[in-house]
C-alpha cells in the first residue's frame, strides 16, 4: 500500500482525516434506520424530541404558573384550557424519551394549530382584521406548527395509523 500524504498544518490534516467520517455520520441521520427507529430517519426522531422538549418546557412553564399562581375567578373555559395545556405539557415529556409512541400528540398538535389559522387567521388575514386583533397573537404562536410538520415522519404516519401496517 501506499502511504497516505497529509498536508503540513495540523488543522487542514485533521480536516482532512475527520471531515469524510463526520460527513458519513451525518448522511447517516437523513437514511432510515430499521433496526432501531422503525424506519424512520434519525433526523425525524431528534427533531420530534427536540420539539416535545420546547413543548414540555415553555408550554409547561407557562401553563402551571398561571394554574399555581391562580387566585380563582377564571371562568370554566379557560381554567379548562390551562389544564388541558398543562396535561399536554406533561404527556410531551413522555415524547421525548419515546418519540414514535407519541405521535398522535403531536399530530393532534398539528391538527388544531392548523385548524386555527386556516379556519379563524386566514379569513381575518383575508379581511385586513388580524392586525391588532386578540386572534394576532395566537397566531404567531401558532405559526411555528411548520416545525411540527417538518419532523413529522408522514410515510410512518400513513403506514401504521391509517394503513395499519407494522415492520419489524
Amino acid at each position: 500500500m501506499r502511504p497516505v500524504c497529509l498536508p503540513r498544518h495540523p488543522a487542514v490534516a485533521y480536516l482532512y482525516l475527520v471531515r469524510p467520517r463526520s460527513i458519513m455520520k451525518l448522511r447517516a441521520i437523513f437514511k432510515p434506520d430499521y433496526e432501531r427507529y422503525e424506519g424512520v430517519r434519525p433526523f425525524n426522531i431528534y427533531f420530534l424530541r427536540l420539539l416535545f422538549l420546547v413543548v414540555f418546557v415553555f408550554l409547561g412553564k407557562d401553563s402551571w404558573t398561571s394554574l399555581l399562581g391562580s387566585r380563582g375567578g377564571w371562568d370554566p373555559y379557560t381554567t379548562a384550557a390551562f389544564c388541558m395545556w398543562a396535561a399536554f405539557a406533561l404527556i410531551s415529556l413522555i415524547g421525548v424519551f419515546h418519540p414514535l409512541k407519541m405521535l398522535p400528540l403531536m399530530l393532534f398538535e398539528i391538527m388544531y394549530k392548523l385548524l386555527y389559522l386556516l379556519l379563524i387567521s386566514y379569513p381575518l388575514l383575508l379581511a385586513h382584521k388580524l392586525a391588532g386583533s386578540p386572534e394576532e397573537e395566537m397566531t404567531y404562536r401558532f405559526l411555528p406548527v411548520v416545525l411540527g410538520i417538518i419532523a413529522v415522519p408522514w410515510r410512518y404516519v400513513l403506514n401504521k395509523y391509517v394503513l395499519n401496517r407494522h415492520f419489524t
